[in-house]
């Protein structure tokens, strides 16, 4: 296939996307960016992509790799500006103890799984570990900035999402099917004390009942005349973020290596400490549509790597890292129960934690309807937004960690 139908395929197949979410309510309920990661995938797999070693194969690549290097560092602002961390410092004590205890639970399974599975075959494992870490507090966008900053092969990016995802969406499954009820059961706490109080502040208290009305992702009005050009402003915020990050990059380099260069690294980290900066600018925090438009981006870069995987290089790595992802599920929902009993965490609210931290807040709505129980959804939602901010930070570290046992 021509390198520019690729490129345009990677830049309009939001478009459709977005169309679909709208329309179809399974499409909701599989979420935007495992339709987009399907698209990559199909693409890859009917052959559509320049064999290696071609020319077109080294344009397109380079085209791949600005694509990557932009999208991600526009979309971490974008999807961050409307969370309002003051509000969240409000929150009750048990959606802090069920944030908490999820975020132990995973930096626990992640640690305990590389120890496990290190001599086991599976390339960079200690980056693949941090990446886990990123994407089970902060979704899919901390996975790939992480992984693209800590230069992970690109085939072992896709090799370790393609399993998150094959291992993750049945959990998705099996809660909403029904399998909220057994941990209502095994945690039959009153949840009285979940929710976020939002009567005294008109702002937020809006927010959230669109938010409860129309889901996280909500498309609609978005080319609309007042809503489009403060959504613009975002983006030219975020482009900011993104050159004055550049430059620290640079000067930081220049101070420790005496060479000026970029280091994808430090400008992941700057661009989310200004991100999460400017949210409490209340100008900036109400800035319409942001989070869709950094969605948008994150659907191109999804499109984009997913259309990277090769078949033929998961080699002998693929059963290793099945059971690694694995592995780190099924431990950091045992160890997060365990906490939640502890803390009395009600069984609704530890359902929508766990998915908030897993899955993202987008996936948040459906597991609410499926439960019934709107009470935990703001909850849930702003635990998934704190797992954005704090993602990332917690990869890096995790990162820097395993370093020490290479």
């Amino acid at each position: 296939m021509n390198i520019y139908i690729i490129t345009l395929i990677y830049l309009l197949s939001p478009f459709l996307i977005i169309y679909l979410f709208r329309k179809y309510k399974i499409v909701k309920q599989i979420g935007t960016v495992i339709v987009a990661y399907a698209i990559g995938i199909v693409m890859a797999l009917l052959g559509a992509m320049p064999a290696k070693g071609t020319a077109d194969y080294t344009q397109l690549y380079t085209i791949q790799s600005w694509i990557q290097n932009i999208t991600i560092p526009l979309a971490i602002p974008l999807m961050l500006f409307n969370c309002d961390f003051k509000l969240w410092t409000k929150s009750l004590p048990k959606t802090v103890a069920a944030l908490a205890g999820g975020i132990a639970s995973i930096v626990i399974a992640v640690v305990a799984a590389f120890f496990i599975f290190r001599n086991s075959g599976i390339e960079d494992i200690g980056n693949v570990a941090a990446m886990m870490t990123a994407i089970y507090t902060g979704g899919t966008m901390n996975f790939y900035a992480l992984g693209s900053s800590l230069h992970v092969d690109p085939d072992t990016i896709v090799l370790a999402y393609t399993f998150e995802v094959l291992i993750t969406f049945p959990f998705i499954i099996f809660i909403v099917g029904g399998g909220y009820k057994l941990f209502r059961k095994l945690l039959p706490f009153k949840d009285e004390s979940t929710t976020i109080d939002t009567a005294n502040n008109e702002d937020n208290g809006q927010k959230y009942k669109d938010i409860e009305e129309n889901g996280v992702e909500n498309y609609s009005n978005i080319f609309n005349k007042k809503t489009f050009p403060k959504m613009m402003l975002g983006l030219l915020i975020s482009l900011g973020f993104l050159v004055i990050s550049a430059g620290i990059s640079m000067l930081i380099t220049k101070l420790t290596t005496g060479k000026m260069q970029l280091n994808e690294l430090i400008i992941i980290l700057c661009i989310t400490t200004f991100a999460i900066i400017a949210t409490f600018n209340k100008k900036i925090r109400e800035l319409p549509k942001t989070f869709e438009l950094g969605m948008f981006f994150i659907l191109i870069f999804s499109i984009v790597v997913a259309s990277q995987f090769d078949i033929y290089s998961i080699g002998t790595q693929a059963i290793s890292m099945a059971l690694f992802v694995l592995f780190v599920l099924v431990t950091s929902v045992v160890l997060h129960f365990i906490f939640s009993r502890i803390s009395k965490v009600p069984g609704d609210l530890f359902t929508v934690a766990h998915i908030g931290l897993l899955c993202s807040p987008p996936f948040i709505p459906p597991v609410v309807g499926a439960m019934q129980n709107k009470k935990v959804l703001i909850s849930g939602i702003v635990i998934g937004l704190i797992g954005y901010a704090v993602g990332t930070y917690l990869g890096v570290a995790i990162a820097q960690f395993f370093k020490l046992f290479a």
